[in-house]
């Protein structure tokens, strides 16, 4: 062993500064040697260092660890991991695959990826990911004692602790919101958390309360179809790290601070951050996808896999695989990485994607008290954090009404169906939208539940936005090269007389009221409210309904239409819980 390697520890898991140097450590089972890949630049084709992990030293019961000298932030790492490669048993360890550590707080190499390249056989690591020690601990450390603060300026920096019965979300796409020409920021700063910064005095303006962000945990730009990218982001990689690309500095620590930045500007605006988070699956997909991390490190334990067939994905997320929520690394990973976002990256709370997944046993069955969502609910870490859930799978698993828990808000389902099919006009709604606009006693029944954690809205990313919710019938997802088999086909929606834009000032009008008619619904039911990023500017996806892979004009914000849009008019009294005085016309289709 070279002077200076170390054993290491076992904790914690990740790579941690510590006086002279770094601590790795990551969780592989049943594999047989593991090595650690150290870089000198974030793109090279080849570590600068190779250090080999043997049983013997460096691995306490599944936990591979090891102290290297004379490093510290902003060392490249990644690993390769020897083990068997029997598919039918669920093991696919394959030290062909340089792999990223789950724990990894920044990733870089994304000039060079290829997910092809992780997918194929044959070595990758001229194409791989790899992760970047960051010191973003509130402390630096000797031992197991603290010795100074980090270097970044919180300036006193708190939670906001906005209660649900005062918040008004407005779910928020990072990229999409400034990318548009027409933002008027530098062209360096669009689509980053640098650019969002700059729109916050329209964010006060419109008053809304917090922001929710589409998924910022660092993801595969390039699980999508062949020339088109993943927009959404609801394909996780890393879920310590920040999305690179949304930053805009190139240095691979940049985008930990440049977020920070960004949550300290939101909260000095009086504005919460919650994370859309995906702890439901990842971008390795199914059994054809690529081996990036957790699937060469200990496939068993990080999926659920089919009973029948250990070599193939139980695909409950409806993406090719299923994180087993329920084992207790995964879960503690799970902890861990909300305890991190809140504690050093200050976020205000979480809206968990599919979150019915963790609802589910390691073989996927139902649990009737999962282990994990309790874990959530009683965190003391997490107690002032907002946790919404979207209550159901892609699998059938409904639970709206249902859920775990004693803290977890909801996203509620019918309040959306309900309001549409009653502005659209279809009979025998009277009752559902009364049930709704009173906080849906029929879905909630318990007397002792705050109203306010049943979140409202009437859009979201998925779906049809607010103007092609009166303006198309029918989903137009062409784009999308799935021949518009992919996105809902229940929309309950209603074009107002034509399908697409129109020129006929009637149905303009018409769809500017019906507009109307839905923002009063949502802003006067008991509930908390969530309003899709440019719905109050009419923003339109051109009947696309699955706008997942559209990154153009066609999902970004258009501000040229933030002073010239009728809708606009009078929204920041709807948010800031004033009642405007518009009145209720529900036009009939026939």
């Amino acid at each position: 062993m070279a002077e200076d390697v170390l054993p290491g520890l076992s904790f914690p898991l990740g790579a941690t500064v510590r006086s002279g140097g770094v601590n790795f450590c990551i969780y592989s089972k049943r594999s047989t040697f593991l090595e650690l890949l150290l870089f000198d630049a974030p793109d090279d084709p080849k570590p600068a260092r190779v250090i080999p992990l043997n049983a013997k030293q460096h691995r306490t019961f599944y936990y591979w660890h090891v102290f290297v000298a004379n490093i510290g932030a902003g060392q490249v790492y990644a690993y390769r991991v020897h083990g068997p490669y029997t598919p039918a048993q669920g093991l696919r360890f394959d030290a062909n695959k340089v792999l990223l550590d789950p724990y990894a707080r920044a990733v870089v190499g994304w000039q060079h990826y290829s997910r092809e390249a992780a997918i194929l056989p044959g070595d990758n690591c001229a194409h791989a990911l790899r992760g970047v020690v960051v010191d973003s601990s509130l402390y630096s450390w000797e031992g197991d004692q603290p010795l100074q603060e980090h270097h970044y300026n919180w300036e006193g920096d708190q939670p906001l602790r906005t209660p649900y019965s005062k918040t008004v979300i407005y779910e928020l796409h990072v990229g999409g919101f400034t990318k548009h020409p027409s933002s008027g920021i530098a062209l360096e700063k669009r689509g980053t958390y640098a650019g969002l910064i700059e729109k916050i005095p329209y964010l006060q303006e419109l008053g809304i309360t917090a922001v929710e962000l589409l998924p910022i945990h660092q993801f595969d730009e390039q699980d999508v179809r062949p020339g088109l990218k993943n927009y959404w982001g609801y394909s996780t990689i890393a879920f310590f790290a920040p999305h690179a690309q949304y930053s805009s500095q190139r240095d691979p620590l940049a985008a930990v601070d440049e977020f920070r930045d960004m949550v300290k500007a939101l909260h000095k605006a009086g504005i919460e951050v919650i994370l859309d988070v995906v702890f439901n699956h990842t971008a390795e997909g199914n059994h054809e996808g690529p081996t990036l991390s957790f699937r060469g490190l200990a496939n068993t334990s990080y999926y659920i896999l089919q009973e029948d067939n250990l070599a193939l994905y139980a695909n409950y997320s409806g993406c090719g695989n299923t994180m087993k929520a329920n084992h207790e690394v995964v879960a503690r990973l799970v902890i861990d990485c909300l305890q991190y976002w809140v504690s050093e990256m200050h976020v205000d709370g979480f809206r968990f994607d599919l979150a019915s997944v963790m609802s589910r046993s390691r073989l996927g069955h139902i649990l009737e008290d999962p282990p994990l969502l309790w874990a959530i609910d009683s965190n003391p870490i997490l107690v002032n954090a907002k946790v919404i859930a979207e209550a159901w799978d892609a699998a059938g698993l409904y639970q709206v009404g249902s859920f775990a828990g004693d803290r977890f808000a909801e996203w509620n389902g019918p309040f959306r169906i309900d309001a549409r099919r009653f502005v659209r006009g279809d009979a025998g709604m009277v009752s559902q939208l009364a049930a709704r606009i009173m906080a849906s006693p029929d879905i909630y029944p318990a007397l002792d539940r705050e109203p306010n954690r049943s979140i409202n809205f009437i859009t979201c990313h998925d779906g049809f936005t607010l103007n092609d919710l009166v303006s198309y019938n029918q989903k137009h997802n062409q784009a999308n090269q799935e021949d518009s088999r992919d996105g809902s086909n229940d929309n309950y929606s209603w074009n107002c007389g034509q399908e697409g834009e129109t020129d006929n000032p009637e149905i303009e009008a018409l769809r500017i009221r019906q507009m109307k008619n839905f923002l009063t619904i949502l802003m006067t039911s008991q509930g908390t409210p969530m309003l899709l990023m440019g719905d109050e500017v009419k923003r339109s996806q051109a009947g696309n309904n699955n706008a997942y892979c559209q990154d153009s004009e066609l999902s970004w914000f258009n501000w040229d239409n933030v002073e010239n849009t009728p809708i606009s008019i009078g929204l920041s009294n709807y948010c800031c819980n004033s009642r405007s005085h518009y009145s209720y016309s529900s036009e009939k289709r026939f």
